[in-house]
């Protein structure tokens, strides 16, 4: 037995794959224009066969009946004749294919045409109904004609002499016309598949070329910089929309992965200057050796440790509200069926606890941590409960009232009031400090950003904190604003509100 060498077994085209490992290749796939023209050719095909079927039922149909009519309309004639006791001998029918008898009871021939037998009836005496109009079809031998014949009887005579009048005519004239038709139809029914088969690939072809188009695009795209479009068809429909959508989140992508570049640029920057300074001081007492103040570098390592940590733990904020952005309209309004009444329950929506916060005894918790004669919190009406997460609006309450403090002159106002009619709560912050110019509000929200670059690092922070409350805010439901105290800046805070604990 002769084992088969690796060139056997290994060998075929390059790209086939082999199932089994028995060397078995895979059928090639049909393309989705194949698809779609397969699909379109069998579906008219079917429906020409159908419609085929359905013509020669009605073609049948239709020259049945005028046979039909025809063979009444000359037995009603003859019928006439035999009313009226007038039957000429032969009856005036015109010879061919149609025979005409007038028989008796008896089943005996009393009238005929030329071409009629005139011993012999049409039907057997036991199939004549004397009384009816009836039809029936019968070998056409008997009658000397070819194939079948249709024969139907109408009754005649009179009351004592009743007869029944027999036309027999020929089905060879219906056979034939159904023949050439259906002749005509299996000769072209081919014929007219390929063609709507061509004319279906060339449809699907230019209905498919704009996808084509999109597809060679999106191959092009690299994701370098500058990113790249999808060419958008002319045509306003299905794929123009495709097309569009696509276009519009590469454009979103492009921008996210901008803002990523310009995030990680920031954050390394930001993230370089502890570094820088740690190394430095470092190196500095490497040298001093003896004469190095160990407790004094000991505190500037402390300091630069904690704005690090604190820097670190800004951007890992921001990376998970980033994460979270997407489910924050899940989590609005998250544990409004708790209500006040059970501040200790709430619900994790979202990866984020949730549950019922009373504004007005959080605020009075963040600002008893800052000094008492800046921070002034103005006496509430009543409690006030929204629904969130109390560690989150904790950090956001405090990013506000220390940016107040660092840029006060001499006082800072805090005050929590409700609109009812809105459904909010508000928490104002006010300081008295320079305030921030109409044109600049909107842009302290953007990380990194500060206002005066010059000023001391250590006092002003990385630029993350509003950044970080607006974030925040934005994942519980609620908005913040920028507006002038004169003098000073007033930070508007509004919350979605729960009902009140007494309501």
């Amino acid at each position: 037995m002769t084992r088969p060498s690796e060139r056997d077994q290994d060998s075929g085209p390059v790209g086939a794959t082999r199932v089994g490992g028995r060397g078995t290749r895979r059928p090639p796939t049909v393309g989705l224009r194949g698809r779609l023209t397969l699909v379109s050719v069998l579906g008219l095909a079917v429906g020409l066969a159908v419609g085929g079927l359905a013509l020669l039922g009605a073609l049948g149909h239709v020259l049945q009946r005028s046979v039909d009519d025809e063979a009444f309309r000359t037995a009603d004639a003859v019928a006439l004749l035999a009313a009226e006791n007038a039957l000429p001998d032969p009856l005036p029918v015109a010879a061919g294919q149609v025979r005409v008898q007038v028989v008796d009871r008896q089943g005996r021939v009393r009238a005929a045409s030329i071409d009629a037998d005139r011993l012999v009836p049409m039907l057997p005496v036991d199939r004549i109904d004397h009384s009816a109009r009836d039809r029936t079809f019968v070998r056409g031998e008997r009658l000397g004609l070819p194939g079948r014949v249709r024969v139907v009887s109408v009754p005649a005579g009179t009351p004592s002499e009743p007869l029944t009048v027999l036309v027999g005519k020929s089905m060879a004239d219906v056979t034939q016309s159904a023949e050439v038709v259906r002749f005509v139809l299996l000769v072209s029914f081919p014929l007219l598949v390929a063609i709507l088969g061509g004319v279906a690939w060339r449809v699907v072809g230019a209905t498919l070329r704009p996808v084509e188009a999109l597809r060679s695009g999106a191959e092009e795209i690299t994701g370098r910089a500058g990113g790249g479009r999808l060419p958008v068809p002319a045509s306003r429909d299905e794929i123009h929309r495709l097309a569009v959508t696509l276009n519009d989140m590469l454009a979103r992508l492009e921008a996210a992965r901008a803002r990523q570049r310009a995030f990680l640029a920031d954050a390394a920057h930001e993230l370089r200057s502890p570094l820088t300074n740690m190394r430095t001081e470092l190196e500095v007492a490497g040298r001093l050796g003896e004469r190095t103040d160990w407790p004094a570098v000991s505190r500037d390592l402390l300091a630069d440790t904690e704005r690090l940590s604190r820097l670190v733990d800004d951007l890992l904020l921001l990376a998970r509200l980033d994460e979270a952005g997407n489910t924050a309209a899940g989590t609005v309004g998250a544990g409004t069926a708790a209500g006040p009444g059970a501040p200790g329950r709430g619900a994790v929506r979202g990866r984020r606890a949730t549950g019922p916060v009373e504004l007005v005894e959080l605020v009075r918790a963040v600002a008893a941590r800052f000094p008492s004669p800046p921070v002034r919190v103005l006496p509430a009406s009543g409690p006030r409960w929204t629904v969130g997460d109390a560690d989150e609006l904790h950090r956001v309450l405090t990013n506000l009232i220390d940016n107040a403090v660092r840029h006060c002159r001499s006082a800072v106002v805090i005050e929590v009031t409700g609109d009812p009619g809105a459904g909010t709560h508000l928490v104002t912050v006010t300081d008295d400090g320079p305030g921030i110019p109409a044109a600049d509000r909107e842009r302290v929200f953007d990380r990194f950003t500060r206002l005066d670059d010059a000023r001391d690092r250590d006092a002003g922070g990385a630029g993350l904190g509003l950044a970080i409350v607006r974030e925040l805010v934005r994942l519980h439901g609620g908005t913040v604003r920028l507006s002038d105290a004169g003098p000073g800046l007033r930070v508007s805070l509004h919350l979605p509100a729960l009902p009140d604990a007494e309501t």
